[in-house]
């Protein structure tokens, strides 16, 4: 029998409080249980003045802004419009059913005037992470690096190309002791690199609506001018730092700063994971010099005949060919690569020239940095039991963050201009999740489990579902 609904209850008189219609379960009860915003007082007491009318409550201002990035509400526009009807936001703000919301300006006013160029929101990035760590969430095992770009706020087609210099490269010093140290022993004279760096100039395209922005070209993607939110997180998924830069900005660039910035926040890191962009010489060198363990994934070579096909002989210090021909060393060139030739009256008459080279004269020349050392080490550690294990939980960590960053917290574009309003912006989402998330396992009473347990346990689960017994048969099934 069908029946219909009347609109009485419109009009009901109900004696009950706000806190009786926020469900027990609700994310902004965990948040208030788990964090006291106390703490906010002393950070921002410095920029208020002691004279004058009483101020919005600075808790309040920053709990709207929680709010918002919490539950990825798109502008503070339309936050205050659901703070009015939304009882839940009431309670966490601790507004009864008559107070008035406070104005969607007055954050940003407050922001121009006291918070600007203050380390507000990085005290308040930090002071959640201490208490993930105080909670025992927070391992120092593994760190996790990748990065997102973020949409900027600015037309891709009004642009102006300038010319500007090319970004300082870092270990760049020490690259060029060790080609010249390298050349002098092979009985070739040194370069002066350092003062042909300081006048490369290359054009670049300038957003006009966004000066500060990066133009940003990757494989068939959309060309677009974006930021780059440089990450690093810990094996649970909990951001440790984070830096942004410019969309043009390349990983390998800003991984050495992000590196030591989390090494000083957790002397314990041993070892790092991150993506192919990474897996560059500068860099496995820079984590050789930090004693710090690398983990990276196979690089797929290019080319008919790939290098890998070619033995490197440490001891006479040339490459076999897979013909058995001898590519003997040449030079160190310009940019940190030994050359090594073969012997052109040799593979002419070769079956497998036309694989092999292209060359006009029938030469074939492979290429070694002069850290190959270091990537031979890298790619030995890259087959063992540890780092394949470690390397797949990246889906489970660093690029989780951006998924859920972009679908649920806003992060997929921004509608701030310049980099520190969008580091701002970027450092409030990450922030935002990193107390999601130890509210959540607070509540639930989650025990932190480090990465000892984890490995076995990650083992144990995967034996038992492929009905075997020790990591060895689980290893000849990744």
């Amino acid at each position: 029998m069908m029946s219909k609904n009347n609109t009485n209850g419109r009009n009901q008189f109900a004696m009950l409080t706000i806190d009786d219609l926020v469900p027990q379960d609700h994310l902004v009860r965990k948040i208030d249980a788990a964090l006291d915003f106390e703490f906010i007082y002393p950070i921002v007491e410095a920029t208020y003045s002691n004279l004058g009318r009483p101020s919005i409550d600075p808790v309040i201002l920053i709990k709207l802004v929680f709010i918002q990035y919490l539950f990825g509400i798109h502008s503070m526009r339309q936050t205050i419009k659901e703070v009015d009807t939304n009882v839940a936001y009431r309670w966490f703000l601790g507004y009864s059913f008559e107070e008035k919301i406070p104005h969607f300006s007055t954050f940003g006013k407050n922001y121009v005037r006291r918070f600007r160029e203050t380390t507000l929101f990085e005290e308040i990035f930090a002071y959640i992470l201490e208490q993930a760590v105080k909670a025992g969430f927070v391992t120092e095992d593994n760190l996790y690096l990748d990065s997102t770009h973020i949409k900027a706020n600015a037309n891709k087609h009004k642009f102006t190309k300038e010319m500007t210099h090319d970004e300082a490269k870092a270990y760049q010093d020490e690259l060029e002791d060790e080609i010249n140290r390298q050349r002098i022993e092979a009985g070739k004279r040194s370069f002066t690199l350092s003062l042909e760096r300081e006048v490369k100039l290359k054009e670049r395209k300038i957003s006009k609506a966004d000066p500060e922005s990066g133009y940003y070209v990757k494989g068939e993607r959309e060309k677009q001018f974006a930021y780059s939110a440089h990450t690093a997180c810990e094996d649970n998924g909990f951001i440790i730092s984070t830096i942004v830069t410019p969309g043009n900005i390349h990983d390998s660039q800003v991984a050495f700063q992000l590196v030591k910035q989390s090494k000083r926040l957790f002397p314990e890191i041993n070892c790092v994971v991150a993506d192919a962009g990474y897996k560059t010489p500068k860099f496995v060198h820079f984590l050789t010099h930090l004693n710090l363990r690398p983990c990276l994934p196979y690089s797929r070579p290019k080319g008919a005949i790939i290098k890998n096909e070619f033995l490197y002989d440490e001891y006479f210090d040339c490459y076999l060919c897979p013909q058995d021909q001898m590519l003997d060393f040449s030079m160190v060139t310009r940019d940190g690569y030994r050359e090594y030739k073969s012997n052109p009256k040799e593979c002419v008459n070769c079956p497998m020239l036309k694989k092999c080279t292209k060359s006009k004269n029938h030469q074939r020349v492979i290429t070694r940095h002069v850290w190959g050392d270091l990537m031979d080490e890298a790619e030995h550690l890259r087959l063992t039991d540890r780092n394949k294990l470690i390397y797949k939980k990246r889906k489970q960590t660093i690029e989780r963050i951006f998924a859920d960053a972009k679908e649920k917290h806003g992060m997929r574009w921004t509608k701030y201009r310049g980099l520190e309003k969008v580091a701002t912006h970027t450092m409030l989402v990450f922030a935002a999740m990193n107390l999601k998330k130890l509210a959540t396992w607070l509540c639930k009473g989650k025990k932190p489990l480090f990465f000892g347990q984890k490995f076995q346990n990650e083992v144990d689960k995967s034996c038992s579902k492929l009905g075997i017994t020790n990591l060895e048969q689980l290893l000849s099934t990744v």
